[in-house]
């Protein structure tokens, strides 16, 4: 079997080469204007460039300018304000972070960088969003739902798509500087130059802050943990030829936390403990369009290496973890139009990839290296008809080494838009498979054993919605109902993993409404009802019922120059969460419910002069006393300000 899937790849591609060039080189249909409010171009629902009201999928998209109005400083902190979207923060910022997209758990969300893959192999197969700073972001798409037809294992819950900025023409550069509660410090440096066929940006962002306890301070916990975290991104681009371009990144994150005795179990305390945490990563890719831009080809090279060392009171190492993971993958679309056959447009996206995982640990008396190669092989299918139904269809084979079963997942998803009454109809389908991760397997602690004969887990998930477009797009209301269920699902609290017989069920609704009654103002909120429960009946962990947010933006200005003002409102319902009595994950656990609770942020901005921008923001105004996640710390009230000085043209996507 193997040998036959190698052979399907090659063997499609040269299908897809013998398509008349004088059909690839059709004129295609000019898209129609947006149906809604900052309706955008999106890549990571089919893997290529797609206006978001021709896909099925539930994507959102956040641009560079909300981050900057809203004044977060980490991307976790706007990710709260998607819908379907579950943020769990184990204290103050740098603490692990974990998403959680429509009831599925943090390691079955992909994360891409520039086109990276940010995954931890040696992290439970998850990104720890605690490091990922807002700088230089461009966008953020979040596309919900299974998408493992398209992106492979890590990717049953949904994936995150962050793209950072390419400078304009010219020398630009940008440094900031910011202060504020719990002696934070924040310092921005950029320098980038854009020409008519070469670009290349640089960026350092240094963020400190003394913090507040990693344990709960009602608890009588007052001892501050700091948090350290250097992040340098560069990022550079050539076009040789009018159809032909490379690009590289590399992008390295140095990060040092204090933090407190364990703090899952009853009765933490404060302590001298620690992580030192260092992320690498490395891209390389180039693109080659023919026809027209009709036919691309894209192959791509990229490396990540994360290791994190857990320290002592004493701050000697007790335990290591090391991740790597080396891609190559090529894709190759063709898009064509057949105006006699339902005015329609096609699109043909072949991929193939290979990627290679290892985790290396070190504790506890043992050092242990596990190595999984994968290969993947993606075909979909999309259709445009009467420029109003799109539809797609996508298959990919997995070709695992023999850790993993082979594995064959699909997608499919529709999207009809009624242009009278400015309506759009959109749902997907899709089979979705999440690999045991290395440590699930093999991984070993003082109290864990990996349990080898794990089985993946399985999801089969839906979604359908209606988006209504008001006002010539001054208004937008979207609901999306969605429903998951997952086999196999691995519980791995215990002193080993095991898979979980029976059926986890998620069902839940999704509502959106973006709001624009004047140019300068704007009106998003959001709401997410989701209701899960395991084979058992249980309702699962840090999933709230209910999460809402609401957040207003006002563009003015004070005395003839721009200035902008933010205010968000964030509600988190009660949720459970499992609690430890003592250390050892082998005693007996029970849950505890956590209460709700609403924050209130404000961003402020003002160009105080041609080249300098002043800000303030503030965040949990009300000084709300709330946790995430039982027995961890959560900041009070808080306010910082500082100022951005900048040079030359500002950064475009």
């Amino acid at each position: 079997m193997t040998g036959i899937t190698r052979l399907r790849a090659p063997l499609a591609l040269g299908l897809l080469i013998s398509i008349s060039p004088a059909v690839l080189a059709q004129e295609t249909k000019t898209p129609k204007p947006p149906t809604s409010v900052g309706d955008e171009v999106v890549v990571s629902a089919s893997r290529v460039p797609l206006p978001a009201q021709e896909t099925g999928s539930a994507v959102t998209v956040l641009t560079g300018q909300e981050l900057e109005e809203r004044g977060v400083r980490v991307v976790s902190d706007v990710l709260r304000d998607v819908p379907g979207l579950a943020v769990s923060r184990t204290g103050q910022i740098g603490a692990f972070t974990q998403i959680r997209m429509r009831g599925a758990e943090g390691n079955q969300t992909l994360v891409l960088v520039d086109g990276i893959e940010m995954n931890n192999p040696a992290g439970g197969s998850e990104f720890n969003m605690a490091h990922m700073m807002s700088a230089d972001i461009a966008r953020i798409e979040i596309l919900r739902g299974p998408q493992s037809a398209l992106y492979g294992s890590d990717a049953i819950g949904g994936v995150i798509n962050i793209v950072t900025k390419t400078p304009g023409k010219g020398w630009s550069g940008l440094a900031r500087a910011e202060t504020g509660s719990f002696a934070t410090r924040d310092g921005l440096t950029n320098i980038a130059y854009g020409g008519d066929r070469f670009f290349v940006t640089g960026t350092y962002n240094r963020y400190v802050t003394n913090g507040i306890s990693e344990a709960k301070a009602v608890n009588g916990n007052h001892e501050a943990d700091l948090y350290d975290n250097g992040t340098g991104h560069i990022k550079a681009g050539i076009q040789p030829l009018d159809n032909l371009k490379f690009e590289a990144v590399a992008r390295q994150t140095n990060a040092r936390r204090e933090t407190d005795e364990s703090v899952v179990k009853i009765g933490a305390q404060d302590d001298g403990s620690g992580n030192n945490f260092r992320e690498r990563h490395g891209m390389v890719r180039g693109d080659l369009s023919l026809m027209g831009g009709n036919w691309t080809h894209a192959m791509r090279a990229a490396h990540s290496e994360t290791g994190n060392d857990t320290l002592n009171a004493s701050k000697q190492r007790t335990y290591l973890t090391h991740g790597t993971k080396t891609k190559y993958d090529y894709q190759t679309s063709v898009l064509f139009a057949t105006p006699g056959m339902a005015n329609a447009e096609h699109r043909v996206t072949l991929a193939a990839e290979q990627e290679t995982d290892q985790q290396v640990s070190s504790g506890y008396g043992t050092t242990k290296s596990v190595t999984v190669v994968n290969r993947g092989y993606v075909g979909e299918y999309w259709i445009g008809l009467w420029d109003r139904l799109f539809l797609s269809g996508s298959l990919r084979w997995d070709d695992n080494d023999p850790l993993f079963e082979d594995e064959l997942t699909w997608r499919g998803t529709a999207a009809y838009v009624h242009r009278p009454s400015n309506t759009r109809f959109h749902g997907s389908l899709g089979r979705g498979v999440k690999n045991p991760t290395l440590f699930e397997l093999y991984g070993t602690t003082s109290t864990f054993t990996g349990n080898p004969n794990l089985r993946s887990e399985r999801v089969l998930g839906m979604d359908a919605g209606i988006e209504q477009t008001f006002y010539e797009g001054a208004l937008i209301g979207d609901v999306t109902y969605f429903r998951n269920r997952f086999e196999d699902f691995i519980d791995g609290t215990g002193n080993s993993a095991k898979n979980v017989a029976g059926t986890t069920k998620v069902d839940g609704l999704e509502f959106t409404v973006v709001a624009k009654p004047a140019e300068a103002f704007k009106l998003t909120a959001n709401y997410t009802y989701t209701y899960s429960q395991d084979a058992n009946g249980t309702e699962l962990v840090r999933r709230a019922r209910h999460i809402a947010g609401i957040n207003g933006n006002y563009a003015f200005k004070i005395d003839g120059r721009k200035a902008n003002a933010n205010l968000g409102l964030r509600f988190n319902g009660q949720q459970d969460d499992i609690v430890y009595d003592s250390y050892s994950p082998t005693t007996v656990k029970h849950t505890e419910r956590l209460n709700g609770f609403a924050l209130l942020n404000f961003g402020f901005n003002w160009d105080y002069a041609e080249n300098v921008r002043v800000f303030a923001r503030g965040e949990n105004l009300m000084d709300k006393k709330y946790q995430e996640v039982f027995g961890y710390g959560t900041p009070g009230r808080a306010v910082f300000a500082g100022l951005t000085v900048r040079f030359g043209p500002t950064s475009v996507r």
